[in-house]
């Protein structure tokens, strides 16, 4: 197979996968079972689309397919033995007419589905589960991360989210949960979750965590999509309001941020009359419709009041970092984290000088959470340069690009390294 067709049906699977494997579910009602038929589809299309080419509809393809292999597999059920791990599908099949087997999926092909992938978000999302294996589960299943990638989201060992969503799946497998999104009180608990999930799926379209691209627009594009069909459903939520008005104006960016060789462009150097000012607007007015709903501010409407001031901003010098880094403060005393500590020490230095963010950024070196943090030593090196300790700058450049695992992130801070040894 061509390197040109491998990498077509990869991106094919990356932006249809979610949606396939949430259809599945529905009509399985087996998350891992729906997987696994998800995957025999893409194992079909690896070897058919080489020589008929990829369809002009490829979702649809690899979703006809899956469902009959799906088909295929309650057929099976009819005459196997059931045992403890037949599905519950499986179980009826055994005991129906294979008519009746063949009927019953392909009544649940034509239901009207609405919408599979918010459907599978909540069942993901469900209290049976704890909040990390919830959060695991879903970007892989929605997200279709790598178990690599979000143990990296999570600056967490790989081993420890593999085991996560091994034992989150069995969970709702044994538990038969319903296939659907909770309403009324069932809905709150279940919300602070799906909107952690949310944000995680879009922060790696944002800034992926590794491979050669800095963007996965896929991801982005469907975590605003989420967000968008999360306030319909929850209209007098504040924090879905707040989720969506930081990813839009954080998405208002987007065309700024990779300049035209690939390379990273920092949000200090951007041109910021290429920003979205459509997508800004609606930012801004999701953040208004929050501000109506909270009685008090939380933690993603603090996170987009930080990116309403720069989207404010006319420039750089014309930003209120002070405003900013006082913001990160609140944040921080809602969810203390290193990484929130470290991104106020950046707005502190830009509020009151590199000296003050590097004595704060300092005191972070002994976080073990930020042991193997890239951005830690980046923002260093960034500050030690402001005051021309180039030689301390160059080590701690090096030093991050050792740490990132993104290829363009990481050769942009090999070239600061050198840019840094030839002024010494």
């Amino acid at each position: 197979m061509s390197a040109e067709a491998q990498h077509a049906i990869a991106a094919v699977w990356k932006r249809e996968a979610a949606r396939v494997i949430s259809g599945l579910t529905r009509l399985l009602r087996d998350v891992s079972l729906a997987e696994e038929v998800a995957q025999d589809a893409l194992v079909s299309a690896l070897e058919h689309w080489p020589t008929m080419g990829v369809p002009e509809n490829p979702g649809a393809w690899l979703m006809t397919t899956a469902k009959n292999r799906a088909l295929n597999t309650l057929r099976r059920a009819k005459f196997s033995v059931s045992t403890a791990d037949t599905t519950e599908l499986e179980e009826r099949a055994a005991h129906a007419s294979l008519a009746e087997v063949e009927a019953a999926i392909e009544s649940r092909m034509d239901d009207d589905v609405g919408d599979d992938v918010l459907r599978l978000l909540f069942t993901a999302c469900h209290p049976l589960l704890s909040q990390e294996a919830r959060v695991a589960l879903t970007l892989r299943m929605i997200g279709g991360l790598s178990t690599d990638e979000i143990a990296r989201a999570f600056l967490a060992s790989e081993p420890t989210i593999a085991q996560r969503i091994v034992r989150a799946k069995k969970t709702l497998n044994q538990a038969h949960l319903p296939f659907d999104v909770p309403r009324g009180e069932e809905l709150s608990p279940r919300l602070s979750s799906v909107l952690e999930v949310v944000y995680l799926i879009f922060n790696e379209g944002y800034a992926a965590t590794a491979g050669s691209d800095l963007l996965r627009p896929a991801l982005s594009e469907e975590a605003l999509r989420l967000g968008e069909l999360l306030a319909k459903l929850a209209p007098s939520e504040p924090e879905v309001f707040a989720l969506l008005s930081l990813m839009q104006l954080h998405a208002s960016r987007d065309r700024t941020r990779i300049d035209e060789r690939g390379e990273p462009v920092l949000l200090v150097v951007q041109d910021r009359t290429l920003w979205d000012a459509a997508l800004i607007a609606r930012g801004l007015g999701s953040l208004t419709r929050t501000a109506e709903l909270a009685s008090a501010p939380g933690a993603y409407q603090l996170q987009a009041e930080i990116a309403a001031c720069h989207a404010r901003a006319p420039s750089v010098e014309g930003t209120d970092w002070e405003r900013i880094a006082d913001c990160y403060g609140d944040l921080g005393k809602l969810r203390p984290s290193p990484v929130i500590e470290l991104n106020r020490a950046v707005a502190v230095s830009r509020a009151q000088g590199p000296a003050a963010g590097l004595a704060l950024l300092d005191v972070l070196q002994t976080e073990p959470a930020l042991a193997r943090y890239h951005l830690l030593p980046a923002a260093r090196a960034d500050l030690l340069e402001q005051l021309g300790r180039l030689k301390e700058a160059q080590h701690e450049f090096e030093r991050a690009a050792s740490l990132a695992s993104n290829q363009r992130q990481r050769q942009r801070l090999e070239q600061r390294a050198l840019a840094c040894a030839r002024l010494q």
